[in-house]
């Protein structure tokens, strides 16, 4: 697989984790941008720890934990590869899905997961053609 073609597959884990860290940046109180950090309101434990001790430190784990997974996700063979990117994906559409269920109703986090699926196998089936037009050309 080129590097090019590795980085495609990212795409969805990296749209989910980066919608999650969007929609939980907005909903998070007033008073807690304004330094009352013990409101802070996160079902991730580590995110939870991070956001009560500095009003940046949603940013600070989210950072590393984009960075994660760009590298494993570049990175790990692609068996591995392709199972921690679905488990991301997973995880923030349903750490997306609460502020969504919460705050726009049922429909809005079923539209949401709909979509992150759609975007998840029309990437792999992208990705598979491209491995296969290789295979053919090489051949």
């Amino acid at each position: 697989m080129t590097k090019k073609t590795k980085l495609f597959p990212l795409i969805p884990a990296l749209w989910a984790s980066l919608f999650d860290i969007f929609i939980t940046t907005v909903y998070q109180p007033k008073e807690y941008w304004q330094g009352n950090l013990s409101i802070a309101t996160e079902g991730n434990p580590i995110g939870a720890l991070f956001m009560k001790y500095h009003v940046s430190g949603l940013f600070v784990i989210s950072g590393i934990w984009l960075i994660l997974i760009v590298l494993l996700g570049y990175h790990l063979p692609r068996k591995f590869s392709r199972v921690f990117l679905l488990f991301a994906l997973i995880a923030h559409s349903f750490g997306a899905s609460t502020w969504l269920s919460m705050h726009l109703g049922f429909t809005s986090t079923m539209l949401f997961v709909l979509l992150n699926s759609i975007l998840y196998l029309a990437v792999d089936e992208y990705v598979r053609k491209v491995e296969v037009l290789r295979t053919n050309e090489a051949t």
